[in-house]
């Protein structure tokens, strides 16, 4: 099997621009080649082990099984991070999410002279890792729930060189059993808290999976996804409240939200005083919303 045969075989379930970026990336990641050694035709030259192994592979790809996940790696803002089942495989919506906020820091944003970030639901620490490695001076601290996670998320961390400080925190909880893990009014009245709170939780309502591929079905965590169609503010409206809480005056809360109920979220941060501003994502749809306290 070579590189056409593999993206032709592929086509039907991801498209022919999919399938072609999907098999580039098992000779670059797996293989060793680049696109300029596939023009030059090494593909062709693979030993027997490698076409016994690019066999295997196009078979758990034709199963809808992710490409990140029988590799290992996803790649997000430029670098690469180990991700593996249980773990949510980064989203270039996200990526956009932490453009924003690296963008707005730079600009002249009132959180600046502090930088103490809070990543709410860490998964493989994508965000955190990210804002840690490109706002210089951040204080950045990830909470997510799963010890799964968590592991992978430090591995991460340690192999790209963040300093991230990673804590097992359910959101879910009562806010009381935060108030230890660096935000809180007892924080606040000292002058402590955080400069920016950022959250990309789970907003996919339960009704919604029937029109989702069967490579997130039926391989990607649930847990890190969905809500029920009756709370699809489940995740949200805790965060809001800690944030409102927890920030610094003038502090900021950045979510990736679920356009269907960006006016909800909305008019919940408008209750709790928040100044807020809608922000659409890189296919025009309004997904991420920056609140000021």
């Amino acid at each position: 099997m070579n590189y056409n045969e593999l993206w032709h075989q592929l086509a039907p379930l991801y498209g022919d621009g999919e399938a072609k970026a999907i098999a580039q990336m098992v000779y670059e990641v797996r293989f060793g080649l680049s696109l300029s050694d596939l023009y030059l035709g090494k593909d062709t030259q693979l030993s027997a082990d490698d076409q016994a192994e690019l066999q295997e592979i196009a078979e758990r790809l034709a199963d809808n099984e992710p490409v990140q996940y029988i590799l290992g790696v996803a790649n997000f803002c430029g670098r690469t991070f180990h991700v593996e089942p249980g773990i949510l495989i980064p989203r270039p919506e996200t990526e956009h999410l932490c453009r924003l906020i690296t963008e707005h820091v730079a600009n002249g944003s009132p959180i600046r002279s502090t930088r103490s970030i809070l990543d709410i639901g860490t998964g493989s620490g994508c965000i955190a890792i990210t804002l840690a490695l490109d706002i210089p001076g951040a204080q950045v601290t990830a909470w997510d729930i799963s010890p799964i996670a968590l592991r992978v998320a430090k591995d991460n961390a340690q192999r790209l060189g963040a300093n991230v400080t990673f804590q097992e925190v359910d959101v879910l909880s009562s806010p009381s059993l935060w108030r230890g893990m660096g935000g809180g009014s007892s924080l606040r009245g000292m002058g402590g808290g955080f400069s920016l709170i950022v959250s990309n939780p789970p907003y996919i309502c339960d009704s919604e999976a029937e029109q989702m591929e069967a490579n997130v079905l039926d391989y990607e965590p649930g847990l890190a996804l969905f809500v029920p169609d009756d709370d699809p503010l489940k995740f949200y409206v805790p965060i809001m409240n800690y944030a409102q809480s927890a920030l610094r005056a003038g502090g900021q809360l950045w979510l990736e939200t679920n356009p269907l109920y960006e006016e909800m979220i909305e008019e919940r941060l408008l209750e709790l005083g928040f100044e807020v501003t809608a922000h659409d994502d890189q296919f025009g749809k309004t997904r991420f919303i920056q609140a000021i306290r």
